[in-house]
């Protein structure tokens, strides 16, 4: 992962010494709230419903186990012991002090992390796949690429006040883990016929009010023009982006309505000023960012036999095997998927505890590194195969081996109303009661392979329009209910889900997910997914079972 020089030292260190003298100005009464607010939102500060809320940088994912440490230092003196990982592999503290943030930059500082433009209307966090580098059907390493995305991004001075927030994500697989198609860009790194390195852009996706699936706007592009190309879209993004109306200011609306063939045109002509200049990539930068990802010191090892294993074994590690552990590139060696979605636990958080336990076991058995997953989950990238057992056996008495990743309840969840001021719902008891009602692990497998999406309001930090069933919080009259959506989704075939009707109040919505999954069950063919089902009969019958009168 990429370490920091002198340079990129500095530049945190002064930040927290910026940040920390406009934050005593704000407490002293010498600078207005109005002043204050821009300000605190560059670095990453909330305020939320109940107190302020720090969300932390973790670029595209990559966190090493004595940065995990520190995280877990962090929560325990600065917070209330507990972490929750975030749908842009990010890291939020809920409880923190307004008077102690510039400790906790500080802190982040002495480990190489910030909170810089987690926040505003700005480039975020460029997000990707959590097997990046590892993956057994990766084209190309999106990890330096995201990093050289980074290092332009960070204080560009021209796109630190955008009409809205911007996020970009990069996938260089066969399938698409990063959920590209929804992000204001999407890049897809591939090899064209001469084995060359190119870039598919897409623009104009997101979700929230508007959602949309983006638009291809650049099929392929040589990697030494990727920056002149993104500082094309956003200074176009930029010009005509709407500013008036903050619901209608992302690319995407921008895009709609002018048209991804104009939206494009009018990129091609920006960049044919900018694509010969010093923003085009030199062979010698892009060499320099890729040899901060250059492999571990892998072992030579071969590949074992894991239905043996898994025969061998208990039949909880059976499960375990067959969801959270993942093909790797390099034989012997296998990724895995510690899921934060244990029934009660709210999906995606994390104590103190466990991320010291969590980074012993990355010292142990993955070089010391780990991965944050847009699913809210973490992730072991290089663990030996003979050594998964002693792993799971680990993992268990730390309630991290819930054998469900990719099941009903490895659910995306946002903090919804028992935290977020924006939300018209709670998601967590929610996310809880779903867990009850479906924590037979049998039945889970036997549906397998099910998105579920919960966002607490239109905002869709949840991603529930991309979930195979969606469920968004909404306000009736000042109380809460939930909308189901099915038929989203969010790999490279991504598509939005469809509104099955009414909502409902929260105890009602396991009974409606039962009945959606019963109407899967008896629609399926042999080897049909739940989104196949429902892409080949349409919502209708998913809507006529949910909404039939009882006889």
């Amino acid at each position: 992962m990429y370490k920091y020089d002198n340079y990129d030292q500095q530049m945190v260190d002064e930040r927290v010494l910026q940040f920390r003298d406009q934050t005593r100005r704000f407490l002293a009464g010498e600078l207005p709230e109005d002043e204050f607010l821009p300000l605190r939102l560059q670095n990453g500060l909330y305020v939320q419903r109940f107190a302020p809320m720090l969300r932390i940088a973790i670029p595209y994912g990559m966190v090493s186990s004595r940065q995990m440490r520190k995280l877990a230092y962090i929560a325990r003196r600065y917070d209330k012991g507990y972490v929750h990982f975030t749908t842009r592999q990010n890291l939020q503290l809920n409880w923190p002090r307004l008077e102690e943030v510039p400790e906790i930059l500080e802190e982040l500082a002495s480990v190489q992390m910030h909170a810089i433009q987690t926040s505003g209307n700005c480039i975020r966090n460029t997000t990707t796949d959590q097997f990046a580098g590892v993956a057994y059907d990766e084209i190309i390493d999106p990890r330096p690429w995201c990093e050289i995305i980074r290092q332009w991004s960070t204080f560009h001075p021209e796109f630190a006040y955008l009409p809205r927030k911007f996020k970009i994500a990069v996938c260089g697989s066969e399938q698409d883990r990063a959920a590209t198609q929804v992000h204001d860009i999407g890049i897809h790194a591939f090899l064209n016929e001469n084995n060359d390195v190119r870039f598919k852009i897409l623009a104009g996706g997101g979700l929230g009010r508007t959602p949309m699936v983006g638009s291809i706007i650049k099929p392929s592009l040589e990697p030494e023009h990727l920056l002149s190309y993104l500082d094309a879209v956003l200074r176009v993004y930029n010009r005509y982006g709407r500013r008036d109306n903050k619901y209608k200011a992302r690319i995407k609306i921008l895009i709609k309505a002018l048209t991804p063939a104009v939206f494009s045109k009018k990129v091609e002509q920006e960049w044919s000023y900018l694509k010969e200049t010093e923003a085009k990539l030199t062979q010698q930068e892009i060499d320099r960012v890729q040899s901060f990802f250059s492999e571990p010191d892998y072992p030579e090892l071969t590949n074992i036999n894991l239905t043996d294993l898994a025969l061998s074994s208990e039949s909880d590690f059976q499960w375990w095997l067959r969801r959270n552990v993942h093909p790797h590139k390099k034989p012997g060696f296998s990724a895995v998927t510690l899921t934060l979605k244990a029934t009660a636990d709210a999906p995606g958080d994390a104590s103190a505890e466990q991320l010291e336990a969590i980074s012993d076991l990355a010292d142990e058995f993955s070089f010391g590194e780990l991965r944050v997953s847009h699913e809210q989950n973490l992730i072991f990238a290089d663990v030996p195969q003979r050594r998964l057992h002693e792993l799971w056996l680990n993992l268990k008495p730390l309630n991290l081996a819930t054998p469900n990743q990719g099941l009903l309840t490895d659910m995306i969840c946002c903090p919804g109303g028992d935290f977020c001021a924006l939300a018209n719902a709670r998601s967590i008891p929610l996310a809880e009661n779903i867990q009850r009602r479906f924590d037979d692990i049998d039945f889970l497998h036997d549906i397998g392979e099910l998105d579920l999406n919960i966002s607490g309001c239109m905002n869709a930090c949840g991603h529930h329009h991309v979930g195979h069933i969606g469920i968004l919080g909404v306000d009736r009259k000042g109380e809460e209910y939930y909308q189901v959506q099915v038929g989203g989704a969010s790999g490279h075939d991504a598509s939005l889900g469809k509104i099955l009707g009414p909502s409902f109040k929260m105890d009602e919505i396991p009974d409606v997910i039962d009945k959606i999954l019963k109407t899967y069950i008896e629609l399926r063919t042999p080897e049909e997914r739940f989104i196949d089902t429902c892409r080949r009969v349409g919502i209708q019958p998913f809507k006529e079972r949910v909404y039939a009168k009882a006889a």
